[in-house]
């Protein structure tokens, strides 16, 4: 009688094996296709290799005493995202699509922080910079652990959801995001968070170039940038580096998926 295989590694970059046999075919996941509306065609994705990118919808950006706004930058736009992705985020989990929140959450030491780093939150560097204090709570700005680098209280964190800490605004420079996706098969990148200008366009351009399919959420997304930059932003990304949907073509997509399910 033979023993049992055992798994090694995470669904679907995993293999099965013994004492005698490696069994490294990797079974794919059972697809689940939709149609999605977007701006410019309307796509054909499949969730089982899709997952979303929520960035730095932390307090630092997000919260009334946060970093932004003790720099006197209106966050009202940074927290329209809140509440559509209070009901997104709960549907994809429903479907198995893995949510990767990605947040700017330095090294206590800041040993990797360059000058010119520090200069673009500190530019005189008399003020409250990376790593400082906030005169409101004393949360170190953007640095990992503390307050200022957590999620906003209004969005849930799932146990199984991912975390990633960034060090620049692309989340995908000298950080595992690449690894990990790759690891759990997911090609298909659904992205929202703050600022749509800043890091949410530069992590989606750098998945572009990494060969990930990207669709911006749009109505998930926000910044405190003037208006050309938001407008700049969507005009970009459809014409150069992916798809603009919103949550609602999302959401209709997940119940027709589960529509066809109850069908069969």
């Amino acid at each position: 009688m033979s023993l049992p295989l055992r798994i090694l590694g995470v669904s679907p970059n995993a293999w099965a094996v013994s004492h005698a046999l490696a069994d490294i075919t990797r079974p794919a996941e059972p697809p689940q296709p939709v149609i999605l509306p977007t701006e410019t065609k309307t796509l054909r994705i499949d969730l089982a290799k899709a997952a979303i990118l929520v960035i730095d919808m932390q307090n630092d950006f997000c919260h009334p005493d946060g970093w932004l706004a003790h720099i006197d930058v209106d966050i009202t736009n940074a927290r329209t995202p809140i509440e559509p992705l209070q009901t997104l985020l709960p549907a994809l989990r429903a479907v198995g699509v893995p949510v990767v929140w990605v947040n700017w959450g330095n090294r206590p030491d800041l040993l990797n922080i360059s000058a010119g780093l520090h200069h673009v939150y500190n530019p005189t560097g008399e003020g409250v910079g990376l790593g400082d204090a906030l005169p409101s709570n004393g949360a170190r700005v953007l640095m990992a652990g503390s307050w200022a680098a957590a999620v906003v209280d209004e969005l849930e964190q799932a146990p199984q959801d991912i975390r990633i800490d960034k060090y620049r605004m692309s989340g995908f420079w000298d950080t595992p995001l690449d690894s990990i996706l790759r690891n759990l098969g997911r090609t298909t990148l659904f992205f929202a968070g703050v600022n749509a200008d800043q890091c949410v366009m530069t992590t989606l351009c750098d998945a572009n170039f990494l060969g990930y399919d990207c669709v911006l959420v749009k109505d998930c997304t926000g910044t405190t940038s003037p208006e050309y930059c938001w407008q700049a932003t969507l005009y970009n990304v459809k014409q150069c580096f992916g798809f603009v949907t919103d949550s609602q073509n999302i959401l209709k997509a997940l119940s027709n998926l589960k529509q066809t399910g109850e069908d069969k």
